[in-house]
Protein backbone atom coordinates (compact mmCIF):
# COMPACT_ATOMS: atom_id res chain seq x y z
CA UNK A 1 0.00 0.00 0.00
CA UNK A 2 1.31 3.58 -0.82
CA UNK A 3 2.40 5.63 1.86
CA UNK A 4 0.44 8.47 0.65
CA UNK A 5 -3.17 6.46 2.31
CA UNK A 6 -1.25 6.08 5.39
CA UNK A 7 -0.43 9.81 5.72
CA UNK A 8 -4.28 11.09 4.68
CA UNK A 9 -4.63 8.56 7.15
CA UNK A 10 -2.68 9.13 9.83
CA UNK A 11 -2.74 13.26 9.42
CA UNK A 12 -6.75 12.54 9.81
CA UNK A 13 -6.34 10.69 12.95
CA UNK A 14 -4.12 13.10 14.61
CA UNK A 15 -6.32 16.34 13.91
CA UNK A 16 -9.68 14.03 15.43
CA UNK A 17 -7.77 12.56 18.18
CA UNK A 18 -6.65 16.27 19.00
CA UNK A 19 -10.62 18.03 18.59
CA UNK A 20 -11.96 14.83 20.87
CA UNK A 21 -9.03 15.63 23.73
CA UNK A 22 -9.13 19.41 23.23
CA UNK A 23 -13.32 19.73 24.39
CA UNK A 24 -13.41 21.70 27.34
CA UNK A 25 -16.49 22.16 29.40
CA UNK A 26 -19.11 24.45 26.69
CA UNK A 27 -18.42 22.11 24.49
CA UNK A 28 -19.85 19.18 26.65
CA UNK A 29 -23.39 18.81 27.88
CA UNK A 30 -24.49 17.77 31.61
CA UNK A 31 -26.46 14.80 31.56
CA UNK A 32 -28.49 12.26 33.69
CA UNK A 33 -27.28 9.18 34.34
CA UNK A 34 -30.75 7.18 33.45
CA UNK A 35 -30.08 9.52 29.79
CA UNK A 36 -26.53 8.06 29.92
CA UNK A 37 -27.73 4.65 30.31
CA UNK A 38 -30.69 5.28 27.93
CA UNK A 39 -28.26 7.17 24.98
CA UNK A 40 -25.71 3.71 25.46
CA UNK A 41 -28.17 1.56 24.61
CA UNK A 42 -29.28 3.18 21.63
CA UNK A 43 -25.57 3.57 20.82
CA UNK A 44 -25.04 -0.23 21.08
CA UNK A 45 -27.60 -1.07 19.05
CA UNK A 46 -27.32 1.68 16.36
CA UNK A 47 -23.29 0.96 15.96
CA UNK A 48 -24.32 -2.65 15.29
CA UNK A 49 -27.02 -1.66 12.54
CA UNK A 50 -24.35 1.00 11.07
CA UNK A 51 -21.73 -2.08 11.04
CA UNK A 52 -23.62 -3.95 8.93
CA UNK A 53 -24.40 -1.59 6.65
CA UNK A 54 -21.04 -0.26 6.40
CA UNK A 55 -19.06 -3.69 5.95
CA UNK A 56 -21.08 -4.03 2.78
CA UNK A 57 -20.65 -0.42 1.62
CA UNK A 58 -16.94 -0.05 -0.25
CA UNK A 59 -17.56 -3.74 -1.49
CA UNK A 60 -20.80 -3.53 -3.63
CA UNK A 61 -19.71 -2.50 -6.65
CA UNK A 62 -16.35 -4.06 -6.59
CA UNK A 63 -18.56 -7.65 -6.10
CA UNK A 64 -20.64 -6.96 -9.44
CA UNK A 65 -17.49 -6.57 -11.23
CA UNK A 66 -15.79 -9.44 -9.93
CA UNK A 67 -19.01 -11.62 -11.41
CA UNK A 68 -18.71 -9.60 -14.38
CA UNK A 69 -21.07 -6.95 -14.63
CA UNK A 70 -20.29 -3.82 -16.23
CA UNK A 71 -20.40 -0.60 -15.31
CA UNK A 72 -24.27 -0.34 -16.83
CA UNK A 73 -25.49 -3.42 -15.61
CA UNK A 74 -24.15 -2.24 -12.31
CA UNK A 75 -25.89 0.92 -12.23
CA UNK A 76 -29.29 -0.99 -12.73
CA UNK A 77 -28.59 -3.15 -9.57
CA UNK A 78 -27.95 0.26 -8.01
CA UNK A 79 -30.99 1.86 -9.47
CA UNK A 80 -32.79 -1.16 -8.27
CA UNK A 81 -31.80 -0.26 -4.94
CA UNK A 82 -32.71 2.99 -4.53
CA UNK A 83 -36.01 2.68 -7.00
CA UNK A 84 -37.18 0.38 -3.88
CA UNK A 85 -36.52 2.73 -1.13
CA UNK A 86 -38.15 5.28 -3.09
CA UNK A 87 -41.47 3.06 -3.95
CA UNK A 88 -41.67 1.24 -0.36
CA UNK A 89 -40.21 3.99 1.69
CA UNK A 90 -43.19 5.65 2.31
CA UNK A 91 -45.25 2.71 3.10
CA UNK A 92 -42.89 1.46 5.72
CA UNK A 93 -42.49 4.89 6.86
CA UNK A 94 -46.05 4.75 7.24
CA UNK A 95 -46.27 1.62 8.72
CA UNK A 96 -43.60 2.04 11.47
CA UNK A 97 -45.65 5.11 12.62
CA UNK A 98 -48.59 2.78 12.81
CA UNK A 99 -47.43 -0.51 13.98
CA UNK A 100 -44.66 0.45 16.08
CA UNK A 101 -41.15 1.75 15.34
CA UNK A 102 -39.37 -1.05 17.36
CA UNK A 103 -41.10 -3.62 14.73
CA UNK A 104 -40.01 -1.46 11.78
CA UNK A 105 -35.72 -1.78 12.99
CA UNK A 106 -36.39 -5.09 13.83
CA UNK A 107 -37.81 -5.65 10.05
CA UNK A 108 -35.25 -4.06 9.11
CA UNK A 109 -32.54 -6.70 10.23
CA UNK A 110 -34.42 -9.40 8.75
CA UNK A 111 -34.42 -7.61 5.38
CA UNK A 112 -30.79 -6.51 5.07
CA UNK A 113 -29.72 -10.02 6.55
CA UNK A 114 -31.70 -11.56 3.76
CA UNK A 115 -30.24 -8.89 1.41
CA UNK A 116 -26.73 -10.22 2.22
CA UNK A 117 -27.76 -13.90 1.65
CA UNK A 118 -28.36 -13.04 -1.84
CA UNK A 119 -24.82 -12.00 -2.97
CA UNK A 120 -23.42 -15.02 -2.59
CA UNK A 121 -25.47 -15.84 -6.28
CA UNK A 122 -23.94 -14.68 -9.12
CA UNK A 123 -27.49 -15.06 -10.78
CA UNK A 124 -28.16 -11.03 -12.31
CA UNK A 125 -31.94 -11.80 -11.01
CA UNK A 126 -31.07 -12.99 -7.65
CA UNK A 127 -28.69 -9.85 -7.49
CA UNK A 128 -31.71 -7.82 -7.96
CA UNK A 129 -33.98 -8.82 -5.32
CA UNK A 130 -31.23 -8.51 -2.96
CA UNK A 131 -31.03 -4.67 -4.46
CA UNK A 132 -34.50 -4.40 -3.84
CA UNK A 133 -34.46 -5.70 -0.28
CA UNK A 134 -31.47 -3.38 0.17
CA UNK A 135 -33.33 -0.32 -0.07
CA UNK A 136 -36.72 -1.01 1.64
CA UNK A 137 -33.69 -1.85 4.60
CA UNK A 138 -32.14 1.81 3.61
CA UNK A 139 -35.56 3.79 4.11
CA UNK A 140 -35.86 1.82 7.27
CA UNK A 141 -32.32 2.80 8.42
CA UNK A 142 -32.81 6.27 8.13
CA UNK A 143 -36.43 6.55 9.43
CA UNK A 144 -36.99 3.95 11.92
CA UNK A 145 -34.61 4.09 14.34
CA UNK A 146 -34.41 8.36 14.27
CA UNK A 147 -38.06 8.09 14.89
CA UNK A 148 -37.83 5.72 17.85
CA UNK A 149 -34.95 7.94 19.40
CA UNK A 150 -37.26 10.64 19.55
CA UNK A 151 -40.20 9.21 20.91
CA UNK A 152 -38.49 7.39 23.39
CA UNK A 153 -36.46 10.74 24.52
CA UNK A 154 -39.52 12.76 24.91
CA UNK A 155 -41.66 9.69 26.30
CA UNK A 156 -39.30 9.11 29.32
CA UNK A 157 -39.18 13.44 29.37
CA UNK A 158 -35.47 14.09 28.95
CA UNK A 159 -34.36 17.12 28.22
CA UNK A 160 -34.58 18.47 24.52
CA UNK A 161 -30.78 19.88 24.27
CA UNK A 162 -29.68 16.14 24.78
CA UNK A 163 -31.01 14.74 21.77
CA UNK A 164 -28.27 16.82 20.65
CA UNK A 165 -25.60 14.89 21.83
CA UNK A 166 -27.50 11.40 21.25
CA UNK A 167 -27.40 12.26 17.44
CA UNK A 168 -23.96 13.77 17.28
CA UNK A 169 -22.63 10.73 19.11
CA UNK A 170 -24.33 8.29 16.81
CA UNK A 171 -22.76 9.64 14.13
CA UNK A 172 -19.28 10.22 15.74
CA UNK A 173 -19.82 6.22 16.52
CA UNK A 174 -22.07 4.78 13.54
CA UNK A 175 -21.00 6.67 11.13
CA UNK A 176 -17.44 7.35 11.98
CA UNK A 177 -15.48 4.95 14.23
CA UNK A 178 -17.53 2.11 13.11
CA UNK A 179 -17.34 2.69 10.09
CA UNK A 180 -13.52 3.12 10.13
CA UNK A 181 -13.24 -0.85 11.76
CA UNK A 182 -15.73 -1.93 9.08
CA UNK A 183 -13.76 -0.48 6.97
CA UNK A 184 -10.35 -1.82 8.16
CA UNK A 185 -12.37 -5.46 9.05
CA UNK A 186 -13.31 -6.07 5.48
CA UNK A 187 -10.18 -5.12 3.80
CA UNK A 188 -8.77 -7.81 6.17
CA UNK A 189 -11.73 -10.40 5.21
CA UNK A 190 -11.22 -9.72 1.71
CA UNK A 191 -7.34 -9.04 1.15
CA UNK A 192 -5.36 -10.36 3.74
CA UNK A 193 -7.37 -13.99 4.78
CA UNK A 194 -8.09 -13.67 0.87
CA UNK A 195 -11.97 -15.13 1.45
CA UNK A 196 -13.35 -13.34 -1.54
CA UNK A 197 -15.49 -9.60 -1.38
CA UNK A 198 -18.66 -11.68 -0.43
CA UNK A 199 -16.93 -12.33 2.96
CA UNK A 200 -18.05 -8.63 4.45
CA UNK A 201 -21.40 -9.13 3.63
CA UNK A 202 -21.73 -12.28 6.01
CA UNK A 203 -20.04 -10.94 8.67
CA UNK A 204 -22.94 -7.54 8.15
CA UNK A 205 -25.26 -10.13 8.73
CA UNK A 206 -23.88 -11.78 11.88
CA UNK A 207 -23.89 -7.64 13.23
CA UNK A 208 -27.04 -7.54 12.25
CA UNK A 209 -28.75 -10.82 14.04
CA UNK A 210 -26.62 -9.40 17.20
CA UNK A 211 -28.18 -5.56 16.55
CA UNK A 212 -31.54 -7.64 16.54
CA UNK A 213 -31.63 -9.46 19.66
CA UNK A 214 -30.15 -6.49 21.35
CA UNK A 215 -33.57 -4.65 20.04
CA UNK A 216 -35.64 -8.06 21.19
CA UNK A 217 -34.39 -7.39 24.81
CA UNK A 218 -33.73 -3.86 25.63
CA UNK A 219 -36.18 -1.48 23.74
CA UNK A 220 -40.05 -0.95 24.28
CA UNK A 221 -42.53 -0.12 21.84
CA UNK A 222 -43.37 3.32 20.69
CA UNK A 223 -45.93 4.97 17.43
CA UNK A 224 -46.23 8.09 15.93
CA UNK A 225 -50.40 7.96 15.70
CA UNK A 226 -51.84 7.37 18.45
CA UNK A 227 -54.78 6.84 16.42
CA UNK A 228 -56.02 3.49 15.89
CA UNK A 229 -58.21 4.38 12.83
CA UNK A 230 -55.72 5.93 10.39
CA UNK A 231 -55.24 4.15 7.34
CA UNK A 232 -52.11 4.46 5.27
CA UNK A 233 -53.66 6.74 2.71
CA UNK A 234 -55.11 9.07 5.36
CA UNK A 235 -51.57 8.99 6.90
CA UNK A 236 -49.89 10.44 3.47
CA UNK A 237 -52.62 12.66 2.93
CA UNK A 238 -51.36 14.08 6.83
CA UNK A 239 -47.46 13.81 6.09
CA UNK A 240 -48.48 15.52 2.90
CA UNK A 241 -50.37 18.55 4.43
CA UNK A 242 -47.87 18.82 6.88
CA UNK A 243 -45.41 19.14 4.29
CA UNK A 244 -47.29 21.52 2.14
CA UNK A 245 -48.36 23.77 4.76
CA UNK A 246 -45.15 24.18 6.78
CA UNK A 247 -42.17 25.73 4.71
CA UNK A 248 -39.81 25.08 7.34
CA UNK A 249 -40.93 20.95 6.72
CA UNK A 250 -40.89 21.44 3.12
CA UNK A 251 -37.12 23.80 2.89
CA UNK A 252 -35.84 20.95 5.34
CA UNK A 253 -37.14 18.33 2.70
CA UNK A 254 -35.63 20.13 -0.34
CA UNK A 255 -32.17 20.43 1.28
CA UNK A 256 -31.85 16.45 2.77
CA UNK A 257 -32.86 15.47 -0.68
CA UNK A 258 -30.36 17.55 -2.50
CA UNK A 259 -27.51 16.48 -0.10
CA UNK A 260 -28.55 13.32 -0.02
CA UNK A 261 -28.93 12.39 -3.32
CA UNK A 262 -25.14 13.85 -3.96
CA UNK A 263 -23.97 11.43 -1.32
CA UNK A 264 -25.38 8.48 -2.60
CA UNK A 265 -24.12 9.91 -5.99
CA UNK A 266 -20.80 10.07 -4.63
CA UNK A 267 -21.20 6.35 -3.08
CA UNK A 268 -21.23 5.43 -6.74
CA UNK A 269 -19.08 7.36 -8.76
CA UNK A 270 -15.79 7.09 -5.84
CA UNK A 271 -14.33 3.95 -7.10
CA UNK A 272 -14.25 5.15 -11.25
CA UNK A 273 -13.07 8.41 -10.32
CA UNK A 274 -9.75 7.07 -8.59
CA UNK A 275 -9.03 4.63 -10.66
CA UNK A 276 -10.30 5.39 -14.07
CA UNK A 277 -7.44 3.14 -15.80
CA UNK A 278 -8.08 0.60 -13.62
CA UNK A 279 -5.21 1.47 -10.79
CA UNK A 280 -4.70 -0.97 -7.77
CA UNK A 281 -6.55 0.53 -4.95
CA UNK A 282 -7.17 -0.93 -1.14
CA UNK A 283 -10.88 -0.38 -1.15
CA UNK A 284 -11.41 -0.72 2.65
CA UNK A 285 -8.62 1.11 3.39
CA UNK A 286 -9.79 4.53 1.64
CA UNK A 287 -13.52 3.74 2.85
CA UNK A 288 -12.08 3.69 6.24
CA UNK A 289 -10.41 6.90 5.47
CA UNK A 290 -12.95 8.67 3.83
CA UNK A 291 -15.29 7.68 7.73
CA UNK A 292 -12.37 9.05 9.38
CA UNK A 293 -12.73 12.61 7.52
CA UNK A 294 -16.63 11.83 8.26
CA UNK A 295 -15.81 11.39 12.07
CA UNK A 296 -13.72 14.48 12.21
CA UNK A 297 -16.80 16.51 10.57
CA UNK A 298 -19.32 14.74 13.63
CA UNK A 299 -16.45 15.54 16.68
CA UNK A 300 -16.94 19.26 14.67
CA UNK A 301 -20.72 18.75 14.84
CA UNK A 302 -20.96 17.90 18.40
CA UNK A 303 -18.92 21.19 19.46
CA UNK A 304 -21.20 23.33 17.31
CA UNK A 305 -24.38 22.17 18.56
CA UNK A 306 -23.63 21.77 21.99
CA UNK A 307 -23.10 26.02 22.07
CA UNK A 308 -26.04 28.53 21.25
CA UNK A 309 -24.21 30.22 18.68
CA UNK A 310 -23.59 29.59 15.80
CA UNK A 311 -27.01 28.07 15.32
CA UNK A 312 -27.29 24.99 13.05
CA UNK A 313 -29.24 27.05 10.62
CA UNK A 314 -26.46 29.17 10.27
CA UNK A 315 -23.48 26.92 9.83
CA UNK A 316 -25.05 24.44 7.67
CA UNK A 317 -24.98 27.20 4.95
CA UNK A 318 -21.47 26.64 4.64
CA UNK A 319 -21.52 23.32 5.12
CA UNK A 320 -23.07 22.85 2.10
CA UNK A 321 -20.99 25.45 0.23
CA UNK A 322 -17.75 23.50 1.23
CA UNK A 323 -19.08 20.23 0.03
CA UNK A 324 -20.11 21.38 -3.41
CA UNK A 325 -16.57 22.79 -3.97
CA UNK A 326 -15.25 19.84 -2.80
CA UNK A 327 -16.75 17.15 -5.76
CA UNK A 328 -15.59 19.91 -8.20
CA UNK A 329 -12.26 18.90 -7.81
CA UNK A 330 -12.33 15.89 -10.74
CA UNK A 331 -13.55 18.75 -12.98
CA UNK A 332 -10.68 20.76 -12.11
CA UNK A 333 -8.10 17.92 -12.69
CA UNK A 334 -9.44 17.11 -15.68
CA UNK A 335 -8.76 20.60 -17.06
CA UNK A 336 -5.36 21.49 -15.55
CA UNK A 337 -3.49 17.54 -15.39
CA UNK A 338 -3.30 15.73 -18.59
CA UNK A 339 -5.24 12.06 -17.44
CA UNK A 340 -2.83 9.14 -17.50
CA UNK A 341 -3.22 6.41 -20.32
CA UNK A 342 -1.13 3.65 -18.38
CA UNK A 343 -3.44 0.74 -17.47
CA UNK A 344 -3.13 -0.30 -13.95
CA UNK A 345 -0.31 0.72 -11.05
CA UNK A 346 -1.02 2.76 -8.26
CA UNK A 347 -3.29 5.75 -7.47
CA UNK A 348 -2.04 8.54 -9.76
CA UNK A 349 -1.02 12.50 -9.46
CA UNK A 350 -4.65 13.55 -9.83
CA UNK A 351 -6.11 10.53 -7.84
CA UNK A 352 -4.02 11.84 -4.88
CA UNK A 353 -5.76 15.39 -5.02
CA UNK A 354 -9.20 13.88 -5.50
CA UNK A 355 -8.84 11.91 -2.83
CA UNK A 356 -8.25 14.88 -0.59
CA UNK A 357 -11.00 16.35 -1.91
CA UNK A 358 -13.98 13.49 -1.38
CA UNK A 359 -12.34 13.47 2.30
CA UNK A 360 -13.65 17.42 2.44
CA UNK A 361 -16.49 16.10 1.46
CA UNK A 362 -16.85 13.47 3.67
CA UNK A 363 -15.85 15.91 6.86
CA UNK A 364 -18.96 17.68 5.61
CA UNK A 365 -21.06 14.45 5.76
CA UNK A 366 -20.03 13.75 9.48
CA UNK A 367 -21.55 17.68 9.89
CA UNK A 368 -24.74 17.06 8.17
CA UNK A 369 -25.64 13.55 9.72
CA UNK A 370 -26.05 15.25 13.71
CA UNK A 371 -27.25 18.85 12.14
CA UNK A 372 -29.61 17.57 10.00
CA UNK A 373 -30.97 15.07 12.85
CA UNK A 374 -31.71 18.22 15.10
CA UNK A 375 -33.42 20.14 12.73
CA UNK A 376 -35.97 17.62 12.07
CA UNK A 377 -36.40 16.63 15.59
CA UNK A 378 -37.76 20.68 15.90
CA UNK A 379 -39.62 21.08 12.56
CA UNK A 380 -40.93 17.73 12.12
CA UNK A 381 -44.36 16.74 13.95
CA UNK A 382 -43.95 13.47 16.28
CA UNK A 383 -47.66 11.76 14.89
CA UNK A 384 -46.41 11.27 11.42
CA UNK A 385 -42.50 11.37 11.80
CA UNK A 386 -41.68 8.50 9.60
CA UNK A 387 -44.10 8.88 6.67
CA UNK A 388 -42.80 12.63 6.84
CA UNK A 389 -38.80 11.59 7.04
CA UNK A 390 -39.53 9.02 4.09
CA UNK A 391 -41.51 11.71 1.77
CA UNK A 392 -38.14 13.42 1.94
CA UNK A 393 -36.60 10.36 0.00
CA UNK A 394 -38.65 10.43 -2.82
CA UNK A 395 -37.05 13.09 -4.60
CA UNK A 396 -33.64 11.78 -3.73
CA UNK A 397 -34.00 8.56 -4.72
CA UNK A 398 -35.40 9.54 -8.29
CA UNK A 399 -32.22 12.09 -8.78
CA UNK A 400 -30.16 8.97 -7.61
CA UNK A 401 -31.95 6.68 -10.24
CA UNK A 402 -32.13 9.29 -13.21
CA UNK A 403 -28.11 9.69 -12.13
CA UNK A 404 -26.86 6.18 -12.66
CA UNK A 405 -29.51 5.40 -15.36
CA UNK A 406 -27.75 7.70 -17.64
CA UNK A 407 -24.18 6.34 -16.06
CA UNK A 408 -22.99 5.54 -19.41
CA UNK A 409 -24.15 8.82 -21.14
CA UNK A 410 -22.30 11.05 -19.50
CA UNK A 411 -18.23 11.13 -17.86
CA UNK A 412 -17.63 11.32 -14.30
CA UNK A 413 -17.22 14.79 -14.66
CA UNK A 414 -20.60 16.20 -15.77
CA UNK A 415 -22.00 13.87 -12.96
CA UNK A 416 -19.85 15.38 -10.14
CA UNK A 417 -20.48 18.65 -11.97
CA UNK A 418 -23.87 17.93 -11.05
CA UNK A 419 -23.63 17.01 -7.78
CA UNK A 420 -21.83 20.36 -6.72
CA UNK A 421 -24.49 21.91 -8.39
CA UNK A 422 -27.07 20.57 -6.21
CA UNK A 423 -25.32 21.05 -2.54
CA UNK A 424 -24.94 25.32 -3.34
CA UNK A 425 -28.47 24.82 -4.25
CA UNK A 426 -28.73 23.43 -0.97
CA UNK A 427 -26.75 26.21 0.76
CA UNK A 428 -29.11 28.48 -0.31
CA UNK A 429 -32.50 27.14 0.40
CA UNK A 430 -30.58 26.65 3.68
CA UNK A 431 -30.67 30.27 3.91
CA UNK A 432 -33.99 30.71 3.24
CA UNK A 433 -34.89 28.57 5.85
CA UNK A 434 -32.50 30.55 8.61
CA UNK A 435 -34.75 34.03 7.64
CA UNK A 436 -37.73 31.69 8.22
CA UNK A 437 -36.74 30.56 11.20
CA UNK A 438 -35.37 34.19 12.06
CA UNK A 439 -38.30 36.26 10.58
CA UNK A 440 -40.24 37.73 14.12
CA UNK A 441 -43.74 36.40 14.85
CA UNK A 442 -46.62 38.16 13.45
CA UNK A 443 -49.68 36.31 16.01
CA UNK A 444 -49.29 39.22 18.33
CA UNK A 445 -53.19 39.55 19.28
CA UNK A 446 -52.23 42.81 22.19
CA UNK A 447 -54.81 45.43 20.54
CA UNK A 448 -53.26 48.07 18.45
CA UNK A 449 -53.64 50.59 21.33
CA UNK A 450 -52.20 48.89 24.12
CA UNK A 451 -49.41 48.02 21.71
CA UNK A 452 -48.39 51.59 21.15
CA UNK A 453 -48.73 52.46 24.78
CA UNK A 454 -46.32 49.85 25.91
CA UNK A 455 -43.62 51.13 23.14
CA UNK A 456 -44.62 54.42 23.83
CA UNK A 457 -45.26 54.70 27.48
CA UNK A 458 -45.46 58.93 27.45
CA UNK A 459 -47.72 58.87 24.07
CA UNK A 460 -45.28 60.89 22.24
Amino acid sequence: MEVFYYLVFGVLGLVVAALELSKNNKDRVNTSSAFNSFKNNYLIVYSLMMAGDWLQGPYVYYLYSTYGFGKGDIGQLFIAGFGSSMLFGTIVGSLADKQGRKRACITYCITYILSCITKHSPQYKVLMVGRVLGGIATSLLFSSFESWLVAEHNKRGFEQQWLSVTFSKAVFFGNGLVAIIAGLFGNLLVDTFALGPVAPFDAAACFLAIGMAVILSSWTENYGDPSDNKDLLTQFRGAAVAIASDEKIALLGAIQSLFEGSMYTFVFLWTPALSPNDEEIPHGFIFATFMLASMLGSSLASRLLARSTPRVESYMQIVFLVSGAALLLPILMTLFIAPSKVKGGGISFSGCFQLLGFCIFEACVGLFWPSIMKMRSQYIPEEARSTIMNFFRIPLNIFVCVVLYNVNAFPITVMFGMCSIFLFVASLLQRRLMMIVDKPKTNDWTPLEERNTEEDPLNI
